[in-house]
C-alpha cells in the first residue's frame, strides 16, 4: 500500500473541508417564538408537524407518564432548541441518539442534539416524562385542574406546558394522536376522532386522532367518569359529547345546552362555510371553574356556564371558534380580535336567526351600556395588551366593530367576507391586518380608517345607524332612539366569563 505523506498544515486544511459546514454555521434557537405579548411563549428555529403523545395517568394520584415524538424541520442550522415544557424529563432522543438536555426559566427545556439539526431536513425528537401536574406551577398558577376523578387540561393562552413538550405557540399548528392509558373504569377524552379502545390487565387505553393543523393551547385531555353520548351529523362527521357523572343540579342544563352542537354547527355552515374538521362535540367536567375553551373539535364547558339554565349562546361561541381562532388562528396574541370579536358576533347572529335581538339591536344596546368616560373605551380590541387579551372590550367593542362593517358594505358584501375569510385562510395564521385588506378587496371599499376607529383608537366613537335606514335617523340632528334591551341580552351577557381564567402571567 502506498501511503502519501501530508503536510500538517495541509492536513489541518483537509480536516476543516469535512466538518459539515451545518456545523460550523448552526446556532441555538431562539427561547421565543417572537410574541410581544408573552416573550418565552414557542421556540424560534424549527417547526413542528405533528405530536405523538402515548401518556399514562393514575387518577388517584395525579401521576402522569409520558413518552411524546415530535416531528420536526430546522428552520436553520440548529446547534440546540428548546422545548416549551414542565414536568420532569428523563431522556431526550433526537433522531435515535440521546441528547443532552437542562432545564431553564419557568418551562424551557434546553435540548443540545448529538449532531447539529440541518436547516429543512426533518427530525424527529422524543421525550420521556413523569410528574403530578397540578403540582407545576408557575407564578403559582397552574392550567391543570384536578376533578374528584381525574384531571384537565384546557386553558388559554397555554396548557400545554403541563402534560406534554411542545413548540408552544399558535404559530406551530400540528396534527395530533394522543393515546392515553387509564384504570378501567375511567375514560379519557380528547381532540378530534377516538380511533380505537382497549383494555388489558386494568387498564383501558383510548387512542384519539386530530389530522387538521392544531395549535398547542386547543389541544386537550379530560380524564375521569363520563356519562358519553354520539352521533353524526347530516354529512356524516361524529360528534361526541362527554358530562362529569357528579355535575349535580347543572347537569341537565348542560346536556340541554352541548346536546344542540350538531344543530348549532349545521347553522354556523351556513355563515362561515364547510366545518374545518373531522369531528364535533364538548364536555362538561366537574371542575370548579367558570370559563368556556374552543379547544379543537370538542369544547371545553365550565357546568357554572349553566348555573342560570340551559345556554346554548355559548355553545355557539365555542363553535364559532372552530373557524375563527382554531382553523384561522392568531399569529400574534394582539390578534385576539379575529377569535373573539367574530365569536361575539355569531352569538348575536343567533339571537337573530332565533328572534331574540338583531345583531344592530344587540351592537346599540352594548353600545348604550358604557358611557363615553368608561374605561371599557380605552380598550383597543385591535392590540389590547396582555393584560387586556379578554378584556369585554375585545368581545363587545369587537362585535360592534363588525356590525359598523356591516352597516358600511351591506349584508351581501358583509357575508360574503365571513364565509370567504376562513375558507382563504384555513388551517393558517393571520393578523388583524389581513382581515381588513381582505375585507376591502372583497367589498371594493376602503375600510382602513373603520377599523382604525373602532379597533385602534382609544374613545367612545359614533356609532351610524345602517345605510338603509332613513335620511332623517342618518341625520346627526336627529335624536338617536333609546335603544331596548334585546331578549337574548343576558344570556349573551352570562358568557361573558368564557376566557375569564384569572391566568395573568409574564410570558
Amino acid at each position: 500500500m502506498h501511503r502519501k505523506v501530508i503536510a500538517p498544515s495541509v492536513l489541518a486544511a483537509s480536516l476543516l473541508l469535512v466538518i459539515p459546514a451545518s456545523a460550523a454555521s448552526s446556532v441555538p434557537g431562539a427561547p421565543g417564538i417572537g410574541d410581544p405579548y408573552y416573550p418565552a411563549s414557542g421556540n424560534g428555529g424549527y417547526d413542528v408537524s405533528h405530536y405523538d403523545l402515548r401518556l399514562q395517568y393514575q387518577p388517584k394520584t395525579d401521576l402522569l407518564e409520558g413518552t411524546a415524538t415530535l416531528l420536526t424541520t430546522a428552520k436553520q442550522d440548529l446547534s440546540r432548541f428548546n422545548l416549551d415544557f414542565g414536568l420532569k424529563v428523563s431522556e431526550i432522543r433526537v433522531n435515535g441518539a440521546k441528547a443532552k438536555f437542562a432545564t431553564a426559566g419557568d418551562h424551557e427545556l434546553e435540548v443540545t442534539p448529538a449532531q447539529p439539526l440541518q436547516k429543512d431536513r426533518q427530525a424527529t425528537v422524543v421525550v420521556k416524562y413523569a410528574g403530578k401536574p397540578s403540582e407545576f406551577k408557575i407564578d403559582g398558577w397552574s392550567a391543570w385542574q384536578r376533578t374528584p376523578d381525574g384531571g384537565i387540561a384546557a386553558q388559554e393562552p397555554d396548557s400545554a406546558v403541563w402534560w406534554f413538550p411542545s413548540n408552544d405557540h399558535p404559530l406551530d399548528k400540528a396534527t395530533f394522536d394522543i393515546s392515553v392509558n387509564v384504570p378501567d373504569g375511567t375514560q379519557a377524552i380528547s381532540n378530534g376522532v377516538l380511533q380505537s379502545q382497549t383494555s388489558r390487565l386494568g387498564w383501558t387505553r383510548y387512542n384519539w386522532r386530530s389530522n387538521k393543523p392544531q395549535a398547542t393551547y386547543l389541544a386537550t385531555l379530560a380524564i375521569g367518569k363520563f356519562d358519553v353520548t354520539t352521533d353524526k351529523t347530516a354529512n356524516g362527521l361524529p360528534i361526541l359529547n362527554a358530562y362529569s357523572k357528579d355535575l349535580g343540579d347543572n347537569a341537565g342544563a348542560a346536556r340541554a345546552s352541548v346536546e344542540r352542537t350538531g344543530e348549532v354547527a349545521e347553522w354556523l355552515e351556513g355563515v362561515f362555510g364547510p366545518y374545518p374538521f373531522n369531528a364535533l362535540g364538548g364536555y362538561v367536567p366537574n371542575v370548579p371553574s367558570g370559563f368556556a375553551l374552543e379547544t379543537q373539535t370538542r369544547p371545553f364547558y365550565s357546568p357554572r356556564q349553566f348555573s342560570n339554565g340551559a345556554n346554548v349562546s355559548v355553545v355557539v361561541h365555542e363553535l364559532a371558534h372552530q373557524w375563527y381562532g382554531d382553523s384561522v388562528s392568531v399569529e400574534g396574541w394582539k390578534d385576539i380580535w379575529v377569535n373573539e370579536g367574530f365569536a361575539r358576533y355569531s352569538q348575536w347572529l343567533w339571537s337573530e336567526k332565533e328572534g331574540e335581538g338583531t345583531a344592530q339591536e344587540l351592537a346599540d344596546w352594548a353600545y348604550a351600556q358604557h358611557p363615553a368616560e368608561d374605561p371599557f373605551w380605552q380598550v383597543k380590541p385591535g392590540d389590547p395588551g396582555p393584560d387586556n387579551q379578554f378584556h369585554g372590550a375585545v368581545y363587545d367593542r369587537g362585535a360592534i366593530a363588525l356590525q359598523a362593517l356591516r352597516n358600511e358594505i351591506g349584508d351581501e358584501k358583509f357575508f360574503q367576507i365571513l364565509k370567504g375569510w376562513p375558507t382563504e385562510r384555513a388551517y393558517g395564521n393571520a393578523k388583524v391586518g389581513d382581515f381588513v385588506r381582505y375585507a376591502e378587496k372583497v367589498s371594493n371599499k376602503p375600510l382602513a380608517q373603520l377599523f382604525e376607529t373602532w379597533l385602534y383608537t382609544p374613545g367612545k366613537p359614533a356609532f351610524a345607524p345602517p345605510a338603509a335606514a332613513t335620511p332623517a335617523a342618518r341625520s346627526t340632528k336627529a335624536p338617536a332612539a333609546k335603544p331596548v334591551e334585546p331578549k337574548s341580552w343576558k344570556k349573551i351577557a352570562e358568557t361573558n366569563t368564557v376566557h375569564e381564567t384569572g391566568h395573568r402571567h409574564g410570558r
